[in-house]
């Protein structure tokens, strides 16, 4: 049916690929590309049993010039951008210079702000339309999934949806006394921002993680959540009939934290270059070179994720509550791919928001979060490609 072109060789990339590759109808032919070709060439080297016919480049994706001499080298019918968040815009660049649709999975922010919106991404939204191509994005999980929940909820068990609450747990366990699940840098940045949640039509500002609660997550038993900013927040306030208030909760181990927190007291969480030996280095950039790959965590992680959406609103003017949530194990997912849960539930739903564009459904010229195209194809293939969902419509809320 197509050509995909996938940018990016990490541990997401890598599900991506194997996916893709288990729907050759779909996905013909892949280009895979990376700063490093090696790490390319090694992911299409554990890929076994396909019809799908890859390819591997070099690409530096910060320079757009080198993107669009790849897309006209291999002529793709859609561009994954599965590379890091700091390089959305310049492969946004190249798909308008080329005609080709866009997909990823987290929004743009600047390398040198630890700050993530949409502000930039949607600017391009009339530029897309007049290009005649879509770009899709958020399709990871959250990111994405939890887009797609929304959707599903509002358009089957709602009239109008006033409260949203996400919760994004992890009891996978990788052994290590201190590493993250995604790129480390990315992590970093995320956890130690200020908390954002929004109420009443206003944006509130909290405490990195100064707020906590303890749920009680199905498969993986009660934990404790705290409260971050996620980007979803803010395309959801914007699509979701009647909402009132959304907040986005995550999971820690004490022993992640107290890590967490001697790193930050001795300024390595820092982005800001220091002088080192005469040489400008960013703290941050270099733990990450300490710290495991999280690619590498696949073989060593045991246990599940929980992620879902908590929904509460009204349908036929009574109040309804609804659930909606993917349990994912560890070791089942490398066992399929070759990848831990966290790269897994990221990398399944960049291929499905993949297929929904090449097949048409989600076929529409201009820039959209996940939450606005028709969730029940998506809905069904999750079912289908090792992501099933689970309803539950009296749960507990979180107050």
């Amino acid at each position: 049916m197509g050509k995909a072109l996938i940018i990016g060789a990490g541990g997401v990339s890598n599900v991506v690929v194997h996916k893709c590759c288990q729907h050759s109808d779909i996905f013909e032919e892949i280009c895979l590309a990376s700063r490093t070709k090696s790490k390319c060439d090694a992911i299409k080297e554990s890929v076994k049993n396909t019809k799908t016919v890859i390819t591997t480049a070099q690409v530096d994706a910060d320079n757009t010039d080198e993107v669009i001499a790849l897309i006209h080298s291999f002529q793709p019918d859609i561009v994954i951008n599965v590379a890091l968040p700091y390089q959305d815009l310049t492969i946004m660049d190249a798909c308008l210079a080329t005609g080709v649709d866009y997909l990823d999975t987290a929004n743009y922010e600047p390398i040198d702000i630890p700050k993530f919106e949409y502000k930039w991404q949607w600017a391009y939204k009339e530029k897309f339309e007049k290009a005649g191509i879509t770009a899709l994005l958020g399709s990871g999980f959250d990111p994405g999934v939890t887009g797609v929940f929304s959707a599903y909820a509002m358009k089957h068990y709602f009239d109008e949806i006033e409260e949203i609450d996400i919760v994004d747990a992890n009891a996978g366990d990788h052994g290590y006394p201190f590493a993250t699940n995604f790129n480390p840098e990315i992590n970093i940045r995320e956890i130690t921002a200020k908390g954002r949640f929004y109420k009443e039509g206003q944006w509130i500002e909290t405490e990195p993680l100064s707020e906590k609660r303890t749920y009680d997550l199905d498969e993986i038993g009660p934990k404790n959540i705290y409260l971050l900013y996620h980007e979803e927040l803010e395309s959801l306030a914007v699509h979701i009939k009647g909402i009132k208030k959304i907040r986005f909760w995550m999971t820690f181990s004490d022993n992640y934290l107290n890590h967490l927190q001697v790193l930050q007291n001795v300024g390595i969480t820092s982005i800001e270059p220091i002088l080192y030996e005469g040489q400008e280095i960013v703290p941050l950039q270099f733990l990450k070179a300490l710290l495991p790959d999280p690619a590498s965590l696949g073989p060593r992680t045991k246990g599940k994720t929980n992620i879902g959406c908590i929904f509460k609103g009204t349908k036929n003017g009574e109040p309804k509550t609804y659930y909606v949530y993917n349990v994912c194990d560890h070791e089942e997912c490398y066992k399929e791919v070759g990848s831990q849960a966290i790269s897994y539930t990221t990398g399944v739903p960049a291929m499905i928001g993949a297929m929904m564009i090449l097949k048409g459904l989600w076929k529409k010229p201009g820039v959209y979060n996940i939450e606005e195209f028709d969730p029940d194809p998506f809905m069904d293939e999750l079912n289908k490609c090792g992501l099933p969902w689970k309803e539950n419509f009296n749960p507990t809320l979180i107050d």
